[in-house]
């Protein structure tokens, strides 16, 4: 095993990332200056890019393939780690066309997982199905940095950069605001956006009451310009109930209905569930999925739908917030406000808690004469 590569991470708060990471791989040419890479470059920059929907599955792996630089040998060889990966064996002779986004999206990620680069470039596409399936996806990221492979990932989820990352380079503006240790600069990175978001926040003492009961005091538990307002959170179950008890493994809308209190041009909604310490369990954002919002005027609402969510049990909160178009403050934050309880086994460690099952197989002597085995079977 070769030794760990290291992995850094570009955060930024401007357009542009995008196309440096492009330049990295060779797609476009710098006006100035040079890029210099060794080795065979992968890329996980738009998953969706190259699907073909009237071919199948099966098809569309040795067309992917091949466009990441496989040959259709390399590609033949890893058809059924390919299959695996993306937990479509039941569909991977139906036309992509049937398959639903996130199908999509898996097939186009175990692919690209599958090329064995020594560079690799990410840019925020890892959220992918549910979060058993990003999971899978995390984990095969580590497994190429622990393999030697450089890995270079565009993100704006410090909790995503302090779990795979040795160093960060943050840009701000078209130019290096911070390049270091990953800790060193993402606390630099937080303090300056929450530095911002106090700045353009009101002093205003004045408590109000969220439509759960819970308090809302601005610099205490809500933080923001206010130039849009969140009025209304609803947790809902599978059913669109009102809720906040779900079971693990169960699917659960976030409706936020807001009020702009003047045009706010594309702002970006983020969501994010925590335990009870402060500790981020999910993260995730309209600029993370690549959903541009227009320019919000008056009232609105915006639902975010998670399909399953694989959490262990007890209790946890659903933190909301509208921001700057580029990140650079908070336009209305609540934290701790919301919260959720999950009815799902607390064992363990870490915070999912996704469908799994054990099995065990002994051969006893008095019946291995015969071929025979016991099995003790559990499922959860």
């Amino acid at each position: 095993m070769r030794p760990a590569a290291r992995s850094a991470s570009l955060a930024q708060t401007e357009p542009g990332k995008s196309t440096l990471l492009r330049l990295v791989g060779g797609v476009g040419r710098p006006d100035r200056g040079s890029v210099v890479t060794q080795g065979r470059i992968g890329a996980l920059l738009d998953l969706g890019a190259g699907l073909e929907p009237e071919l199948t599955g099966r098809e569309n792996i040795y067309i992917g393939g091949i466009i990441a630089g496989m040959t259709r040998a390399e590609v033949a060889q890893r058809f059924d780690a390919i299959v695996q990966f993306a937990e479509l064996e039941a569909f991977i002779d139906s036309p992509l066309r049937t398959y639903s986004t996130g199908m999509q999206m898996r097939l186009a990620f175990a692919v690209a997982a599958h090329i064995d680069p020594q560079i690799l470039l990410i840019d925020e596409v890892l959220a992918v199905g549910d979060l058993a399936f990003q999971r899978k996806c995390l984990e095969r990221i580590a497994q190429f940095k622990q393999q030697g492979c450089t890995i270079l990932l565009v993100s704006h989820d410090p909790g995503q950069i302090r779990g795979l990352c040795d160093e960060v380079i943050w840009l701000r503006g078209g130019k290096v605001a911070a390049h270091g240790p990953t800790m060193q600069v993402l606390d630099a990175y937080v303090a300056s956006m929450e530095s911002a978001t106090r700045s353009v926040t009101p002093q205003d003492d004045t408590e109000i009451k969220a439509t759960n009961g819970a308090r809302l005091r601005i610099g205490e538990n809500r933080f923001g310009s206010q130039d849009i307002q969140i009025i209304d959170v609803q947790l809902l179950n599978a059913t669109g109930t009102a809720t906040h008890t779900i079971a693990g493994g169960a699917g659960l809308t976030i409706e936020i209905t807001y009020r702009a209190l003047h045009t706010v041009d594309t702002p970006i909604v983020g969501v994010s569930i925590s335990r009870a310490d402060g500790s981020i369990c999910f993260d995730t954002s309209t600029a993370e999925a690549d959903l541009r919002l227009p320019m919000l005027q008056n009232e609105g609402c915006i639902r975010l739908h998670i399909d399953r969510l694989d959490l262990v049990g007890g209790e946890y909160y659903v933190n909301v917030g509208f921001y700057e178009r580029n990140w650079a403050y908070a336009y209305d934050y609540h934290w701790h406000v919301y919260p959720l309880e999950m009815l799902a086994p607390s064992g363990g460690k870490g915070s999912f808690y996704p469908p799994h099952r054990w099995d065990f197989r002994s051969r006893s002597t008095t019946t291995a004469r015969e071929g025979r085995s016991n099995l003790i079977g559990t499922e959860q």
